[in-house]
């Protein structure tokens, strides 16, 4: 005689396939579920995302062009025809403040890369091996870190001149000291796990239990400094660029648009506003998707 199928069975069925896929849920699934349930978070998500796409669609957000004059229009306030006003030279601010993400927001998250890259690789060479390679690592990392990187960025960019490539240079190597403590940092955190001496035990290389089994378990602080990078280094290219020392007039970046207008800050203030509230949007918006991601990856540190 067949055994009957009851509801009863059918609910614990259920139950048990529920805990089955409760269980098979990764990591990554996890902090994404956190992540999503932080609205500061998710909010500072979307602004990024919609800077990005600002800036890849520039061409067809902008109504005017980055160097289109009219002279008929000077320093205009905000209206209709000129959602940002416009500069000293009848150029349409809403425009170049728009053309300016492509330029600020690649700048920061390559200065970015390029620090955590090589700096990174310092570090984690630092933590694994330890001894006398970590103390000559470290020690001259310690030299370089001893001076405030700022300052140090704009003896570099002082002496190369200014252009893209050379602030580039300039903040990636200052902030790069740093960075190689991070990484250093976040690999002993994980260096003794147990997973770590089972991967030793069986003969993994050393550049294998480095990319494979202590970079992947040591992402989660690694990313959050990213974001938190991300937005200083935004900063610091404005600052230099408001300083002169980075990227200069005409190419439309949010530094060197308020260096250009500072002097018109009384008559027309709107040629200062709009690319400083630009530059606080987008740090304010990494700023609450880092503290977001944080808190995901780490719910102890909440």
């Amino acid at each position: 005689m067949a055994k009957r199928y009851t509801p009863a069975m059918e609910k614990l069925d259920r139950k048990k396939v529920r805990n089955k896929s409760a269980m098979s849920t990764s990591p990554a699934k996890e902090a994404w579920i956190r992540l999503k349930r932080n609205r500061l978070a998710v909010a500072g998500m979307i602004i990024l995302l919609l800077l990005i796409l600002t800036a890849i669609f520039a061409d067809f957000i902008a109504p005017y062009g980055i160097d289109e004059q009219n002279y008929s229009d000077v320093l205009q306030a905000p209206s209709l025809k000129h959602l940002f006003g416009t500069d000293n030279y009848g150029r349409d601010i809403f425009s170049r403040v728009v053309y300016g993400t492509r330029i600020s927001l690649p700048i920061g998250f390559i200065c970015v890369f390029l620090a955590y890259l090589f700096g990174g690789i310092l570090g984690a060479i630092a933590a694994y091996y330890g001894g006398r390679a970590d103390m000559v690592i470290m020690r001259i990392l310690d030299i370089f870190q001893s001076i405030p990187p700022m300052l140090m960025a704009i003896a570099i960019a002082a002496s190369l001149g200014t252009g893209v490539v050379n602030l580039v240079i300039a903040i990636s190597v200052s902030t790069m000291p740093a960075r190689a403590r991070i990484v250093r940092a976040a690999i002993l955190s994980v260096k003794n796990s147990d997973y770590i001496e089972s991967a030793r035990s069986v003969g993994a290389s050393s550049r294998r239990q480095l990319l494979k089994y202590m970079l992947p378990n040591a992402l989660g602080p690694i990313l959050t400094n990213v974001t938190f990078s991300i937005a200083t280094a935004i900063l610091t290219v404005s600052s230099m660029s408001y300083l002169g020392l980075g990227i200069a007039a005409p190419t439309p970046e949010w530094g060197s648009m308020l260096s250009a207008g500072r002097s018109f800050i009384r008559t027309s203030p709107h040629i200062l506003i709009f690319p400083g509230v630009a530059i606080m949007i987008t740090v304010l918006a990494l700023n609450l998707f880092g503290d977001g991601l944080r808190d995901a990856l780490d719910p102890r540190l909440k």
